[in-house]
């Protein structure tokens, strides 16, 4: 059920949670006081709610027909103001009634005057502070900036000179608003004069790994695009905004001096589904590493593949720089050039903006680093198979593999003796390609009948074996048989079961195989017979299915991830849970 939850930011802890829309909601504000919390459903929900949220309770409530965008709270807590599609109300509290009455009361909601702005879309809207405390601000999708007097009257309006505008900010020197093209611009709530607009971020697809110095992010591309501007706030203490972009980037500029304004922070994120994570191998001659220590790499359906180091001491050891956009963030490699999937164009209740039906092939689905720390291998959703240089970054390989989207690749380890990678599909498909001999093509499985789902290599008992699993609830355990053209992989047991076989992974020693399975549980089988040791519950949760597996170095735990959204870590022998918490899709262990 849809809610607004409250968290403690210095505890990191929830402390409340509100529930009573039915379909989702749409947008949330504190009161000034912070004794109220306004939560405002999609449009079917068609309810806003007044929460004394540190009781629990809805004080006040009322029915809201149109789709609201945005909310916000006078200064004195007398009122609030939603704004949505051909909508500006204004909802006024009676302090005295919601504080002594038990039951909720109704709100009073007054429409703002539109006059001939009837018909727009307000995008956002805010109340103003200080001086300006009696107007009321608002955006509209046409680039418009509004101000309402204190009777609901559309007192004046200036434009924007922006095709789109999103979000606005107010405060009592400043009218922030957020734009279409990475563009913010400052206005004086006095008078709606125009006063500067903010330098934007960076261009989209730029190679971050290139921008050292801060002259680069300031200086303008030629016919470069550049994110929305899609939310914004205003800390008036240390007089800094904080700007949140449609490629789910975050920029926090000083603007003491509007017309020198500088960069605090910045940070960049995937900003579609990321589908894979991938931990970078310890290489044994530090020199020959591509990448430095406690890195890792993902891949999203933003058709982007990201490098990322999360030491604070900066990367050392290879050719990759620290850039002045991310901390963690080292490089992307934006597949194909494409950059049309790097911004999110979902808005608030799953709408999407015109014009912005994506693709829906789109995006990388699975990525790989070979043993020797020198190749990335990945695969795209409509099963084209790439290999790239991790020195270079240069892509050395390019092929259709597959005829469906690539769901696992994998690398045989030096142990085989063979230099091996896998790619397994939705098509029910197993190509095994020669690494060594510049990724030709070795063998083709087909066995499965429906998607694979995981593939992994193992040498135990003097043998190299490949083990699948997929949703055909079947798992093939295979062994290599070397031939004059190289090795082929015969099959040596087929097991079935009753339940679809999501992911799998095998523990270190190289006998067991654990799989995580769609009813929760987790099977271990021995790689040697293919029988089935053991099998324990692998989440606390009822509901969901397992999507990821992975043993621990060591070979002593097991972590687990479930489609809801839980992640825990079991002990590998007795399948006792030992720790459990939220997390995301995905999850790996690196080796310290």
């Amino acid at each position: 059920m849809p809610a607004v939850r409250v968290w403690d930011v210095a505890e990191h802890s929830q402390v409340a949670e509100l529930q009573e829309h039915k379909y989702g909601v749409a947008c949330v504000a504190f009161s000034p006081s912070a004794k109220y919390i306004v939560s405002v459903g999609y449009q079917h929900d068609m309810i806003v709610n007044v929460w004394a949220w540190k009781k629990n309770i809805v004080v006040a409530s009322n029915k809201v027909s149109s789709r609201v965008t945005a909310v916000s709270f006078s200064e004195d807590c007398s009122y609030f103001v939603t704004a949505g599609n051909r909508h500006i109300k204004f909802w006024y509290l009676d302090d005295s009634k919601t504080s002594k009455v038990n039951a909720t009361v109704p709100l009073l909601g007054r429409s703002g005057l539109l006059g001939e702005l009837r018909n727009n879309l307000f995008t956002d809207v805010a109340c103003g502070r200080g001086k300006k405390a009696d107007s009321t601000f608002c955006i509209t999708s046409s680039g418009l900036l509004c101000e309402f007097s204190d009777r609901r009257l559309l007192d004046k309006w200036v434009e924007l000179r922006t095709t789109v505008a999103h979000c606005i900010s107010v405060s009592q020197d400043y009218i922030f608003c957020g734009c279409a093209d990475g563009t913010v611009r400052l206005f004086n709530p006095s008078n709606l004069h125009f006063l500067s607009t903010l330098p934007r971020p960076h261009a989209l697809g730029t190679d971050i790994a290139s921008v050292t110095e801060a002259s680069r992010l300031f200086s303008g591309v030629a016919n470069a695009r550049y994110p929305d501007t899609i939310a914004l706030t205003f800390d008036p203490t240390n007089q800094w905004l904080s700007c949140v972009y449609n490629d789910h980037s975050i920029y926090v500029w000083d603007v003491r001096d509007p017309k020198k304004v500088g960069k605090v922070y910045s940070a960049l994120y995937h900003s579609s589904c990321v589908w894979s994570v991938e931990v970078y191998p310890e290489v044994k001659d530090s020199n020959q590493a591509c990448l430095p220590p406690s890195s890792f790499i993902t891949c999203s359906s933003d058709n982007t593949i990201r490098l990322w180091n999360i030491e604070s001491s900066g990367v050392h050891g290879s050719t990759l720089h620290r850039n002045i956009l991310s901390n963690d963030l080292i490089k992307i490699i934006y597949v194909d050039g494409n950059t049309q999937a790097l911004v999110d164009t979902e808005l608030p209740g799953g709408d999407k903006a015109d014009g912005s039906l994506m693709d829906p092939r789109v995006g990388i689905r699975s990525v790989c680093v070979s043993p020797n720390g020198q190749h990335l291998a990945s695969g795209d959703r409509v099963g084209t198979l790439r290999v790239h240089e991790l020195q270079s970054l240069n892509e050395m390989l390019k092929v259709e593999a597959h005829d469906s989207e690539i769901l696992c690749l994998e690398y045989s380890k030096p142990d085989t003796g063979l230099k091996l990678l896998a790619s397994a599909s939705r098509d029910r498909l197993i190509h095994v390609l020669d690494a060594g001999r510049e990724y030709s093509l070795q063998q083709t499985l087909d066995e499965h009948s429906s998607s694979i789902t995981a593939v992994k290599f193992a040498a135990s008992d003097g043998q190299v074996r490949m083990i699948s699993c997929g949703a055909d609830k079947s798992i093939y355990f295979r062994t290599a048989q070397k031939s004059g053209d190289g090795v082929q992989f015969t099959r040596t047991h087929h097991v079935v079961r009753k339940t679809t076989l999501y992911d799998m992974d095998v523990e270190p020693s190289w006998k067991y195989t654990a799989i995580g399975c769609q009813d929760r549980n987790i099977r271990i089988f021995n790689i040697s017979s293919g029988k089935q040791k053991k099998l324990f519950k692998g989440s606390q949760g009822e509901d969901g299915t397992l999507i990821k597996v992975q043993t621990d170095p060591s070979g002593i735990y097991i972590a687990t991830s479930c489609s809801d959204k839980n992640l825990s870590i079991f002990d590998f022998s007795s399948g006792e849970c030992g720790y459990h918490v939220w997390p995301l899709r995905d999850c790996h262990w690196h080796e310290v």
